[in-house]
């Protein structure tokens, strides 16, 4: 296998409706979040945990109908809340690492509603993955949090 590396930053902004409290505890709390941040709905989870605190961890596995399992698992460096998270993980496809990241989300309010801002940087490795790729796919857990948070009672 030819070894390789990759790196990038890439931005995304959101606006949702909600406070700020509300958005941090759909990252915060293990029931809200599981609800959005999870594989595509063909994919089946095979275990999710989460324990927001610096120095605590996340971890998420979900595999696709026929291939390997993709595992996130990350670490809480920095947490102030309402207002921003910081975490580094990284991601693997069966034994493979693919990408090491560290990842900052800064919340703010934004008329009566928020503004999130999501930057990642990231080392993606031996081209198993991509920034445009990595991008996309967070932009849709980010779509998914819109619909969790408006379908909360």
């Amino acid at each position: 296998m030819k070894r390789a590396t990759e790196h990038a930053t890439f931005v995304i902004e959101r606006k949702y409706s909600q406070a700020p409290a509300r958005v941090f505890a759909a990252w915060a709390e293990p029931e809200a979040k599981a609800r959005w941040f999870n594989g595509p709905g063909e994919w089946r989870s095979e275990g999710y945990q989460l324990d927001f605190r610096v120095g605590g961890r996340e971890h998420l596995e979900v595999r696709p109908a026929s291939g390997d399992a993709h595992r996130f698992d990350c670490i809480y460096q920095d947490i102030v809340p309402g207002e921003r998270i910081v975490y580094s993980y990284d991601m693997h496809i069966g034994a493979a690492r693919i990408s090491v990241s560290l990842a900052t989300v800064e919340l703010t309010h934004s008329g009566s509603g928020t503004r999130l801002v999501f930057t990642e940087q990231a080392v993606f490795l031996d081209g198993y993955d991509d920034a445009g790729s990595r991008e996309r796919g967070t932009g849709e857990l980010l779509d998914k949090l819109e619909c969790s948070l408006s379908t909360e009672k």
